[in-house]
């Protein structure tokens, strides 16, 4: 046991954190047009700036990476612009804010694609998956495999959207290797059928993650470099006959790299923590820098694991949407606002930066 708390500062690499509580990416779906985050992001992502960490929500590294409506993209000069402007706030509030880098393979729909493209992924299964677009949720587009020359171009764009996000102020970024995305597709046997020497073995399937990840470190440096992964989630469609074996390997190679953090989604994202048998321990044990921990904290239950040194810093999801203030109502043990389902996707200010904070709902 140990007497660390949540609410005392945190060394990131270089970054000095006022708390161990992050807010993980969140999508809102209000990017305006030509996929430009605008002036309600900056005020939004100001808002809860007392957060340790922010991480933004998911940002695609180019079009072809996009996979829901209304997301913005850190590829294109005004998207950089457009992105300074959130970095801005959230440095004149004290806080600190990593870009979460996107690409969603396979979980996307020909309309969201340039010129009605089919979407790729390691392999032409088609994900058992909805995706947000037209203003609905539809059924996903049948995806084509991605070709072998292909592959370095994936690569390429990570490196330049992680260069792009330093230049747009961000702290840091976090490569997307979670959730059913691009990357964990390739990881998981489930959705990766390719006989290269990109599927296969645990070390194929894990190499487009990897090389990623060595491109982003070699842009930006390691200290600015983390990664989400979510070894057993079955999220969008995804499986993996190894889980263990498969993600014991990765962080041993991230470890090798040096990334500042690892970002777990321990069990099912934003469902159970016991879908599967996994000991995280081993991710936490391998890993010699920071773990964040995520999915179904509350305040006793991190509370719980730091005490018990299972991680060092907790991410918190759904209730910053409605709590802009969130570490001071989990300090003050303040009740927590509700989410109003009805606006979490796509809109305007009402449901993104109209939630009160306490001071405020109490006046």
């Amino acid at each position: 046991m140990t007497s660390k708390t949540l609410f005392e500062p945190y060394i990131l690499g270089s970054l000095i954190l006022s708390n161990r509580i992050v807010m993980a990416p969140l999508t809102r779906n209000r990017a305006g047009p030509g996929f430009v985050p605008g002036d309600l992001a900056a005020e939004y992502y100001g808002q809860r700036a007392t957060a340790g960490l922010l991480i933004s929500e998911a940002t695609q590294i180019s079009r072809q990476g996009q996979g829901y409506q209304d997301t913005p993209g850190i590829y294109s000069q005004a998207q950089i612009d457009g992105w300074r402007k959130v970095t801005t706030a959230v440095h004149a509030k004290g806080g600190r804010i990593f870009l979460q880098l996107w690409h969603v393979g396979r979980v996307s729909h020909v309309d969201l694609q340039e010129n009605g493209a089919s979407p790729v992924a390691p392999s032409a299964i088609r994900a058992a998956t909805k995706t947000f677009v037209n203003n609905g949720f539809f059924e996903v587009s049948e995806p084509r495999a991605l070709a072998l020359d292909e592959l370095p171009g994936i690569v390429s764009d990570f490196r330049q959207a992680a260069a792009n996000a330093i230049a747009a102020g961000f702290d840091g970024v976090e490569i997307h290797g979670a959730n059913g995305y691009l990357l964990d597709q390739f990881a998981r046997d489930g959705a990766n059928v390719r006989t290269d020497a990109y599927g296969g073995s645990v070390e194929n399937r894990a190499r487009l993650m990897l090389e990623v990840s060595a491109a982003v470190v070699d842009e930006i440096g390691a200290g600015r470099t983390g990664i989400r992964i979510s070894p057993v989630s079955p999220a969008n469609g995804v499986s993996s006959s190894d889980p263990q074996v498969q993600f014991d390997y990765i962080v041993d190679q991230l470890n090798a790299l040096g990334i500042v953090y690892i970002h777990v989604v321990e069990g099912a994202t934003g469902g159970p923590r016991d879908v599967a048998p996994f000991d995280f321990g081993s991710l936490r044990r391998r890993f010699r820098n920071a773990y964040i921990a995520n999915n179904g904290y509350d305040l006793d239950l991190a509370t719980s694991r730091l005490a018990e040194d299972k991680a060092d810093l907790f991410a918190f999801g759904r209730p910053f949407i409605a709590n802009p203030d969130l570490v001071e109502r989990l300090e003050t043990r303040a009740p927590l606002a509700a989410v109003d389902p009805a606006t979490i996707y796509g809109g305007g200010a009402a449901g993104y930066t109209d939630y009160p904070a306490i001071a405020a709902s109490n006046s």
